[in-house]
């Protein structure tokens, strides 16, 4: 899975745009939300394929950032503590979270400076089981 990263201008249909090109190429959002800083707004939207959303995007004359791999996890959510629990074991590992939302699943997604690395220090979250 992929975090697509898109700079959307601050005004009215801009998330329509992006959302109609992602539907006419056939590419599912799977999660993600939009932020919006200053005159415009930051997309981060898990998608499959990363490089056909890539390729939707800049058609429909949209600003792609970036295309990162993501990590996705499951945090226990009876269990207060998790998110401070898996952003500290990151953190004291030297990674930085650039991104993090949830998907349909009600998964954790994060877009990390170093996914190879990220993994290995969050394998206890990859199953939920902690």
């Amino acid at each position: 899975m992929f975090d697509i990263h898109v700079r959307l201008n601050d005004k009215p249909g801009e998330l329509g745009r992006f959302g109609e090109a992602m539907g006419a190429a056939g590419i599912s959002i799977e999660g993600g939300g939009v932020f919006t800083t200053g005159r415009d707004g930051q997309a981060h939207f898990l998608v499959e394929n990363g490089e056909e959303a890539r390729r939707a995007a800049q058609a429909a004359g949209l600003d792609v950032v970036a295309i990162r791999e993501v990590l996705v996890r499951r945090l226990k959510q009876d269990e207060p503590g998790q998110l401070g629990a898996i952003g500290k074991q990151l953190g004291e590992a030297g990674i930085n979270i650039v991104t993090m939302y949830s998907d349909h699943a009600n998964r954790l997604i994060l877009v990390t400076d170093d996914p190879n690395h990220a993994r290995a220090v969050t394998e206890e979250w990859a199953t939920g089981l902690r």
